[in-house]
């Protein structure tokens, strides 16, 4: 099992988008905020230390724990998408597609206003 605590607000990716002009094209086109791109770094400083060469990717139930500041409603599968993208990009798993996050059993979101954080349980899958 690995275990991996993120001490932030955790935000969802979906919901921190901005559009933008593509030069060349002069079309609209979404990108992720200005925030969210900070939190994705900001990830990176708890996550250098269990980034893999080999990344996770035997089928895995990742069970996350997000601890908010604030009590507003929120998605869970938003913010799931977001950590398990940022696990990606960090090496922490190989790919977030259903072979390697078999389930996300027991993730909740949770209120803690005075210690924001994700809490990430990545233990192997019993359906094998």
């Amino acid at each position: 099992m690995l275990s991996i605590t993120i001490p932030l607000n955790p935000i969802p990716k979906k919901n921190n988008t901005k559009i933008i002009t593509n030069r060349a094209t002069g079309r609209p086109m979404v990108i992720q905020s200005d925030r969210y791109r900070q939190y994705e770094k900001d990830c990176a400083l708890f996550l250098h230390k269990h980034s893999r060469r080999d990344p996770i990717e035997e089928p895995v139930n990742l069970r996350c724990l997000f601890y908010r500041q604030d009590r507003r409603g929120i998605d869970l599968v938003n913010l799931l998408e977001a950590i398990q993208d940022i696990l990606v990009k960090y090496s922490v798993l190989k790919d977030d597609n259903s072979k390697i996050v078999a389930s996300t059993d027991g993730s909740r979101v949770l209120y803690d206003k005075q210690h924001p954080r994700t809490e990430i349980y990545i233990e192997r899958s019993e359906e094998m």
